[in-house]
């Protein structure tokens, strides 16, 4: 007997990772030595002191029930004292608050909550690729706004036409930015708070990569800026400052309107999560000594791959833009190719994995992303097998 899949699921754009780990891990198997520069996943452990505090919840015979369906209330104050303390934003743990699976749930689930059937959603271009399954369930238009290197990868809303603004009900950004490792500056979110004021348009801000940060630059949250609460959330995830990637927690603040019908379409859909990882969240969060210090540290640590790697392509003038947060390097293809052929390329002949930059977007073509989760000797020997290709002589 065979079942059709529903004609939803046929609208789903193609799943760009896991295109990107097949190819990968076929390379792998024929058994070439692959430098995989391509993930985003973090390769550092979880610190310690959250490990000791999941340890200890586990044991916890009350975290062996089920979680209240919004989540504990010690878990969103947490997340409140912690909102309070990093970015002087006041959130109110009852009303302003959602806890999410990760936050690429509440990216997803948006469209569903607060949008009907051919609405109009404002996406980056390039942005993360899974922006677009939430388009694609929700059932929304969607418009691309093209981020360029010449405005520091910012949205440019003086380029956002008259009828884009008037008919755009949310806009989605994402700052330190996933792909290119662009930092948004206090001016930029001031010119976005008007633009949704003067267009009554909801903001939503992907602040994944909100506690990495280079050459002593602080990402700033989008709800630091005076109204931004007004018009939209932020969603924040533990898998990149703790590196909890599988643990699967985040949150979603801000716009109690917002959270609350975020709240709404998962209480249709979840339990929360596994009270024991929201009590191992909690000392994240509150464990302050302990968290600067492994925030510093990790910070500290892609900073020095980023430099040990933007120096040794360098060498045969290379030249990346340079980031300021989040922990990847976007580098331009050589004249001649295209992003996907080229690092089709560097796979075949190189064994060097990465992402084609233009999965992220039509914006994205002209680049590769370079993931720094790989120890800093490894992305040295990447950058130089790189090198050793024919395809940079006529560069120099």
């Amino acid at each position: 007997m065979h079942f059709e899949q529903s004609d939803l699921l046929k609208t789903l754009p193609k799943q760009f990772f896991a295109s990107l780990v097949a190819k990968v891990n076929t390379k792998i198997a024929s058994g070439a030595d692959v430098i995989n520069l391509g993930q985003g996943n973090p390769d550092l452990p979880t610190p310690d002191y959250i490990v000791k505090a999941m340890q200890r919840a586990t044991a916890n015979s009350a975290d062996h029930k089920y979680s209240l369906f919004r989540g504990e209330l010690r878990f969103k104050e947490a997340i409140a004292e912690f909102y309070l303390s990093e970015y002087g934003v006041s959130i109110d743990p009852k009303t302003e608050v959602a806890i999410l699976a990760g936050s690429k749930i509440g990216l997803v689930e948006l469209p569903w909550a607060l949008m009907n059937p051919g609405e109009t959603l404002l996406l980056p271009n390039p942005g993360y690729p899974d922006y677009l399954s939430g388009a694609s369930l929700g059932k929304v238009n969607y418009e691309m706004l093209p981020l360029e290197q010449s405005n520091d990868f910012l949205i440019n809303f003086e380029a956002i036409s008259a009828q884009q603004a008037k008919t755009a009900k949310f806009l989605y950004m994402n700052y330190p930015n996933n792909p290119t490792g662009a930092v948004a500056t206090s001016e930029f979110y001031e010119q976005t708070v008007a633009f949704a004021n003067q267009h009554e348009v909801g903001i939503l801000s992907d602040f994944a990569y909100g506690a990495i940060g280079f050459d002593g630059h602080k990402p700033l949250s989008f709800l630091q800026t005076p109204g931004a609460k007004d018009v939209g959330i932020e969603t924040y995830t533990f898998s990149k400052t703790f590196n909890m990637a599988g643990w699967r927690v985040g949150f979603a603040v801000g716009n109690a309107d917002m959270i609350e019908a975020l709240n709404l379409i998962q209480d249709h859909l979840f339990v929360s999560i596994f009270p024991a990882i929201q009590d191992a969240a909690i000392e994240a969060l509150q464990n302050t000594e302990a968290r600067q210090k492994a925030v510093a540290e990790l910070s500290q640590t892609y900073e020095s791959r980023r430099n040990a790697f933007i120096a040794a392509v360098r060498e045969y003038h290379w030249e990346p833009y340079v980031p300021k947060g989040a922990f990847y390097v976007l580098m331009p293809v050589p004249k001649g190719y295209t992003s996907t052929n080229f690092a089709d390329l560097l796979l075949e002949e190189a064994n060097v994995a990465v992402a084609d930059a233009a999965g992220f977007g039509s914006a994205g073509e002209g680049y590769i992303r370079i993931g720094l989760t790989i120890d800093e000797k490894r992305l040295v020997e990447a950058a130089k097998r790189i090198g050793k290709l024919a395809v940079f002589n006529s560069e120099k």
